[in-house]
């Protein structure tokens, strides 16, 4: 049963990926004017037609979030799962009947219990108070709570596994003896805000209670211990549609009186973008992001993680519901936990700062080596992703040599994958251009983005400044930008028109 689990669970995947690609290709989406007028948007090619609707009204996530994240939102697998424990529970509340002997799905629905793969971040289940503190200190100490990086936000595995008899969760007594609200306070005394974890199920992904049914009583309850912010993960979901499960938490949080960022993580299963910005301030786009340029070696049972040039593709097909109020959310940043070389990792930040996603840290900061640190407090990549205009960039132009593939094993082993040289680009304040060229291909190679693909005039004039290196490269180039890329690498670069350098000289 479990091999044929693994099956239907991978078949979901394919089948989830092909309908998407489908069902995004044929939609044609309107022209969205920007800022009622403050600004004018140069070409169509950056659709913004759900951009700028503050739907939570909570005022929150005017700009991408920023901060680092604890904890795991998921290492299940199958055979790991107490079925005994869960059996309990459901015969408990008599929420339904399951035969576990042959681990049987509810109606035959894959959703109860295909997870979101395994997450990238350093700590997963490894965590507690004294963690979180020493978290908070860093990012006081390095600087980096200077540059945005405000939340500290714990994952699963905080709580004990059942509810307390008066139906409310608990803190796990080992992990977090002081419990979350003298935690918050600490964290509240750093200038810093705290975020926690919980599930539109029954349980989270890692077996602990979930808050389907509890909404109100659990976001009360979160009001209460000092909570800024939500990750509502989609485990253990019973197969209720998430457009169902999804909106009594945002009513729970707003009827607190409490403002509390509310970030969905639905993994994209059902297209959130669609639906999710009357409902949070992010949204997940993906299943979870893996800390790998591509997958090599034994395929892992039920992993339906992605790596991180994919998680990127599929964040960007979504680029026009993004905007002020709610984001697109391809999954934490990477940058630091070992699994890709720097070039890879200033790619990764590139791009994701580019998409205007969220940039919440998945590393140890308090550990961290000179390079990543360089990465992720590089004040003008970070400028880019809080810019106010909000436009999410997005990938232009794809070109490439005959060849030029890498091997990958994520739904089969050893299945050649094209990559590319692409040209990603957006909008900025003041009639500025962000632009990445990125080499996914093995071999150093020049880039070249024209500005007509880019959506500018061709005979325009554009200053051009190195994001990486600081400097201008050119304070007059016209047609287009070139670069050597290396391989596996990006350059980014801010244009801007002639006439402004000269006026503010």
């Amino acid at each position: 049963m479990a091999a044929d689990y693994v099956k239907a669970c991978r078949l979901t995947v394919i089948l989830y990926v092909y309908v998407t690609a489908v069902a995004v290709s044929g939609r044609l989406l309107p022209l969205h004017p920007y800022l009622n007028g403050k600004e004018k948007p140069i070409a169509k090619i950056y659709d913004t037609s759900k951009y700028g609707i503050l739907q939570l009204g909570n005022g929150l996530a005017t700009t991408p979030q920023m901060g680092v994240g604890w904890g795991e939102s998921l290492v299940v697998r199958m055979d790991y799962v107490n079925w005994d424990l869960i059996k309990i529970y459901l015969m408990h509340i008599q929420v339904l009947t399951l035969s576990f002997g042959d681990r049987s799905l509810i109606n035959g629905s894959l959703s109860m219990f295909c997870t979101d793969g395994i997450a990238g971040n350093f700590f997963r289940c490894d965590i507690n108070e004294v963690v979180i503190k020493e978290t908070a200190d860093a990012l006081i100490t390095t600087g980096l709570a200077k540059l945005g990086y405000n939340y500290v936000n714990i994952d699963d595995c905080w709580s004990e596994p059942t509810r307390n008899s008066e139906g409310k969760m608990v803190p796990d007594s080992k992990a977090f003896p002081s419990g979350i609200k003298a935690l918050a306070d600490y964290v509240h005394s750093k200038g810093l805000k705290l975020g926690i974890y919980s599930d539109a199920g029954l349980f989270t992904c890692q077996v602990r209670p979930g808050s389907l049914k509890h909404e109100y009583d659990d976001a009360t309850l979160f009001a209460s211990w000092g909570i800024d912010y939500l990750k509502y993960d989609n485990c253990f979901n019973l197969g209720i549609e998430p457009e169902e499960r999804y909106p009594p938490m945002r009513d729970a949080l707003n009827a607190t009186g409490r403002t509390i960022f509310y970030s969905l993580c639905e993994w994209g299963v059902n297209d959130p973008a669609l639906w999710a910005g009357k409902i949070g301030n992010s949204w997940r786009t993906a299943d979870d992001i893996e800390d790998t340029w591509e997958r090599f070696g034994t395929p892992i049972p039920l992993l339906l993680a992605f790596n991180m040039t994919a998680i990127a593709d599929i964040n960007d097909k979504w680029a026009a519901y993004a905007g002020p109020g709610g984001w697109n959310d391809p999954d934490m940043l990477e940058v630091g936990n070992g699994g890709m070389t720097y070039q890879e990792y200033r790619a990764h930040f590139s791009i994701w700062a580019l998409m205007k996603a969220p940039l919440l840290v998945g590393c140890d900061v308090r550990n961290m080596t000179a390079e990543t640190y360089e990465i992720l407090t590089n004040e003008e990549v970070i400028a880019v992703d809080q810019d106010p205009l909000g436009v999410q960039g997005r990938k232009i132009h794809t070109y490439g040599p005959d060849g030029c593939y890498q091997l990958a094993n994520d739904l089969k082993p050893h299945t050649p994958v094209i990559m590319f040289y692409q040209v990603w680009a957006g909008p900025l304040t003041g009639q500025r251009y962000v632009v990445a060229l990125w080499n996914q291909c093995s071999k150093p190679a020049t880039i070249t983005a024209e500005w007509a693909a880019i959506g500018l005039e061709s005979s325009a004039s554009y200053s051009v400044r190195d994001l990486w290196k600081h400097e201008f490269v050119s304070l007059n180039s016209k047609t287009s930008v070139s670069a050597q890329v290396d391989a596996h690498a990006c350059e980014m670069y801010i244009l801007a028109p002639v006439t402004l350098i000269h006026a503010a000289a």
